[in-house]
């Protein structure tokens, strides 16, 4: 595959990357695998020095960071901004927390003795991880694992090599050994030669459901953990006494953040009848008030789309909608620039034989459904192989959560727009994928849960009452 920085706003190919070698791989995977061998026996404390000295270096060189990313991917530079500070935020939080999180946890046991669990690193853990959010992605899956003790090798996506590199070196230039993080431009098959290697013990991947079906299917070969978080088609529900007034302010948000290019992006509305007219006519309206441009400028509030490909494929995907008869509300128009612009877009009358109900839009484009009883909402919100994320209003946020304990996904915020912060965990269900990354969860998701129990002496009185053979002794 080729690695190649194209900026989408220019069209102009900034930078290219040659693939890795099989002897960088086999390099990478010996360093990563040897200090991993002397993390077990170091301090964390340590370690989370490290860390923090990671945090300080990403902020001192958050212009560069942020200013690469949108150069790279087309996200607005405000957002790029917030990416690079998350980040910061992720491994101050885990260099504070780690070690509380890891130690060991006491259980009541029937058992002589005392039994306690301890969180132990694991060895190398390979990272898979893709262009939405490239910073913010590598650093949930670094920062907890850094803590561990464990190591990591890194294959990002082809369309963002610049932001996976420079992220690399100031973690390097941050004070973490090598090894503990390398960055390799790897081809497909150069990944599952890693995820077969002895010294990997983990895969953590964000991607598409393609991407983690493939990967998932090497490491479930060669008996290898993994974590994946793949696509989303995440609801977000209006009843029919939600403060509108909080609705639509955070509705056009929820939608167009990372020029909707996100995993958990509100990709279906689904409002009820008494509001859905008053909805729809908002969205409109916070739509049509976008600024394409450059995103650069800080006055831009529409970015291009990461690709050209992309923007191809979300143009495909509409036209068909349409052609299987849903309506367009707004939107679906040429943008008169260079770049690869799409227009935010309003779809209705989306049926459940229509394409549009049951594939991921990855771009700025709305699905608005009207349903007449909040069973329908819950029905429909859960109608999808998809289960990541979603948003519920209700004037009452109780009974909001009633209804976001109905849906099934990983994650639902009452009356809010969706954080992700490195206290939270974050993952889905179905087809988005299986495990959780950041918080404590996140913490252990690649660790050993061993178990130890430990006694003075045997007690002899209670053998039978143990997993002991007592045959012999009759």
């Amino acid at each position: 595959m080729a690695y190649q920085t194209i900026n989408p706003y220019t069209n102009e190919v900034v930078k290219e990357y040659p693939e890795a070698t099989d002897q960088q791989l086999e390099d990478a995977l010996q360093k990563s695998h040897e200090l991993y061998h002397t993390f077990k026996k170091q301090d964390i404390k340590e370690r989370a020095k490290l860390l923090h000295q990671v945090a300080d270096k990403i902020r001192e060189r958050s212009d560069e960071l942020a200013r690469t990313c949108t150069t790279e991917m087309g996200k607005l530079l405000t957002e790029s901004k917030g990416e690079v500070e998350l980040c910061a935020i992720i491994a101050d939080w885990f260099a504070d927390h780690a070690e509380e999180m890891l130690a060991p946890k006491e259980i009541e046991t029937g058992a002589n003795g005392i039994a306690e669990v301890h969180y132990q690193a694991t060895g190398v853990i390979m990272m898979v991880e893709p262009w939405n959010f490239p910073y913010y992605q590598m650093m949930r899956v670094f920062a907890p694992n850094f803590m561990a003790g464990n190591t990591m090798v890194l294959k990002h996506a082809s369309n963002t090599p610049s932001s996976a590199q420079l992220m690399a070196d100031v973690i390097l230039e941050a004070g973490a050994p090598e090894g503990s993080l390398t960055n390799l431009f790897l081809n497909y098959d150069q990944v599952s030669k890693a995820i077969a290697d002895p010294r990997v013990q983990g895969v953590a991947l964000t991607g598409s459901e393609r991407g983690g079906s493939t990967v998932a299917k090497v490491a479930g070969e060669n008996l290898k953990k993994t974590t994946l978080e793949l696509g989303g088609m995440d609801p977000f529900i209006v009843l029919d006494d939600a403060n509108m007034e909080d609705v639509v302010d955070i509705a056009w948000r929820s939608r167009l953040y990372n020029n909707g290019q996100e995993c958990t992006s509100s990709k279906r509305f689904i409002v009820m009848e008494d509001v859905y007219d008053e909805f729809v006519e908002q969205l409109k309206h916070n739509f049509s008030k976008v600024k394409p441009g450059d995103p650069l400028d800080p006055d831009t509030t529409l970015a291009p789309m990461n690709t050209k490909k992309a923007k191809e494929k979300l143009q495909d995907q509409v036209n068909e909608a349409i052609e299987a008869g849903a309506k367009v509300v707004y939107g679906n128009e040429p943008v008169d620039l260079p770049g690869q612009f799409f227009m935010p877009t309003i779809l209705t009358n989306i049926d459940r034989d229509n394409p549009a109900h049951t594939t991921e839009m990855f771009g700025p484009v709305a699905v608005v459904y009207k349903v007449k009883t909040e069973e329908e909402a819950i029905e429909l919100a859960n109608d999808s192989s998809y289960g990541l994320g979603g948003i519920v209003f209700a004037s009452d946020s109780e009974h909001g959560a009633e209804v976001a304990a109905k849906i099934e996904t990983g994650m639902v915020f009452v009356n809010n727009i969706r954080y992700s912060l490195p206290e939270l965990p974050f993952g889905g269900v179905k087809r988005s994928g299986f495990g959780r990354e950041m918080s404590s969860i996140g913490q252990k998701a690649f660790v050993n849960e061993k178990l130890i129990v430990k006694a003075d002496r045997p007690d002899m009185d209670n053998l039978a009452g143990g997993l002991v053979a007592t045959q012999e002794h009759k």
